[in-house]
């Protein structure tokens, strides 16, 4: 059994994941802060969650085409997103976005503010006060937040297959790798790689099962 699309995959995951981490945090701290327009940019921040994959692919393609706003300025510099690797990272990164930015949106809005007016007080700076103080705090929901989003990019296939299409050990991940396998006619090969794809994903529901009892647990001892 070729592992390519295993390790394409899982390459891919930890890439986008390791996007959506920093995405994420970043427009949830910026939304929950925010004063005016919160429901328009949740709105969009969220919308990718509840497209259609084949959907939000034509919509990637359309934007990082080489006739698109970005994908013509990128091509410039060489930077080629259509069927190429990147383009797999890009749509996972895009579909995986949503489950991160809300997760660490629910953890900052359940964030004792009394402790961010307490750090003010000592000279702290936003920065250090975001990093020392709210971060470690809510920690245990930004992990769930990741192993959710990283599940979600491992196991991405309608947008991925829009954008990167389905090239043997470039483009072809391990959930594009059953679909060619169905279509090839070859049960055990699609078997085999449902069989990869579930074992992975039961390890990374377990994972959330046991931050969010974890999570309960301190909140109890407290």
């Amino acid at each position: 059994m070729d592992m390519t699309p295993l390790i394409l995959s899982l390459k891919t995951a930890v890439v986008a994941t390791l996007i959506t981490f920093l995405a994420g945090i970043f427009c949830a701290w910026k939304v929950v802060h925010m004063k005016r327009g919160k429901g328009i940019v949740d709105t969009l921040f969220t919308i990718p969650l509840v497209l259609p994959p084949t959907v939000l692919g034509f919509f990637l393609l359309v934007f990082f085409g080489k006739n698109g706003p970005v994908g013509n300025l990128l091509s410039q510099y060489g930077i080629v997103f259509v069927f190429s690797w990147l383009g797999t990272v890009a749509a996972s990164a895009v579909v995986s976005f949503p489950l991160m930015y809300r997760t660490a949106r629910g953890a900052f809005e359940q964030f004792d503010s009394h402790l961010y007016y307490a750090a003010q007080t000592l000279g702290m700076s936003n920065f250090k006060i975001f990093w020392r103080v709210v971060f470690p705090n809510c920690l245990p929901g930004i992990v769930g937040g990741v192993i959710l989003a990283f599940a979600r990019a491992l196991g991405e296939f309608g947008a991925t297959v829009m954008l990167a299409g389905n090239i043997p050990g470039k483009t072809q991940t391990a959930a594009i790798a059953v679909y060619s396998a169905m279509q090839a006619g070859d049960r055990e090969k699609a078997y085999q790689w449902v069989a990869v794809i579930l074992v992975i994903s039961l390890v990374a529901v377990l994972g959330m099962n046991f931050v969010n009892s974890r999570q309960k647990k301190e909140k109890e001892e407290r």
